[in-house]
């Protein structure tokens, strides 16, 4: 009898085991003919990420200075004081301002303040108390601030300027930029632009009467350590630079870098 009781057992723990096996078995073939698993995806349309917001910042004025062409100011904030600077515009203490948190610099040395920023924005538009700032500068587009715009033509053309003994046009520097890339030359022009103590240098922009205005040929960016004014003639020689990217947009086809200016 307990042989018989044993043999039901082991026979309906067999059954009981075939059955699960069965259900296993029907389970993964049953997962293995379904399709598998998607994660959702982005819609179609949708190849390319949209360009990513530039943070803002919105303080009260506590601090504010002019120089070289550019308003400095510190904004106190909820979450302690952030200084920017931008062209040259009226503000006051006390007011409210709205910036895009475009171009960061870090320790930064101001040569006309004489003066240390450990963390300052360059930026392109500032909004006072209930305005609000371009959609360009809030989707990632920042308009070029006056610090360094490579493709700023003046409104006036620039009478030719007799180039340098040795030296070449500005329209040919141009033109021959990918053979000239690390290469010194030297040019002769008349100073349309100025920008003082950005990066450590001068930016100077000149023009010779040569190139064309519509495709910026006419105008070439120099960087230096030499204070000139606009209106100046001056001669630069200094090495050519092509595929300049400084960064948030500020990038140049070719620039004349480190030049002695006379």
């Amino acid at each position: 009898m307990a042989n018989i009781r044993l043999t039901a057992v082991a026979a309906a723990l067999a059954v009981a085991g075939l059955a699960a096996y069965s259900a296993d078995t029907a389970r993964k073939n049953a997962a293995a003919a379904a399709p598998p698993a998607t994660i959702a995806a982005a819609p179609a349309t949708a190849t390319t990420a949209a360009p990513s917001a530039i943070g803002t910042v919105t303080g009260t004025v506590a601090e504010t200075m002019n120089a070289g062409a550019y308003s400095y100011v510190r904004l106190q904030t909820a979450k302690g004081d952030v200084w920017i600077a931008a062209s040259e515009f009226p503000v006051k203490t006390g007011e409210r301002l709205t910036a895009p948190l475009e171009m960061p610099m870090e320790n930064f040395h101001s040569k006309t303040l004489n003066r240390d920023f450990p963390l300052i924005y360059f930026v392109s538009q500032v909004a006072r108390d209930g305005q609000a700032l371009p959609a360009a500068a809030r989707q990632g587009q920042p308009a070029q601030p006056a610090m360094m715009g490579s493709h700023q033509p003046t409104a006036a053309p620039v009478e030719p300027v007799q180039r340098a003994p040795g030296g070449m046009s500005i329209a040919e520097v141009w033109a021959r930029r990918a053979s000239l890339s690390g290469k010194p030359v030297v040019i002769r022009g008349r100073v349309v632009k100025v920008n003082n103590g950005i990066l450590d240098r001068n930016w100077l922009h000149l023009q010779d009467g040569s190139g064309s205005d519509a495709d910026h040929t006419n105008d070439l960016t120099v960087t230096t350590d030499a204070d000139v004014k606009i209106g100046d003639i001056v001669t630069a020689s200094g090495v050519v630079g092509i595929g300049k990217d400084f960064g948030a947009g500020y990038a140049y086809d070719v620039i004349l870098e480190k030049a002695v200016v006379k």
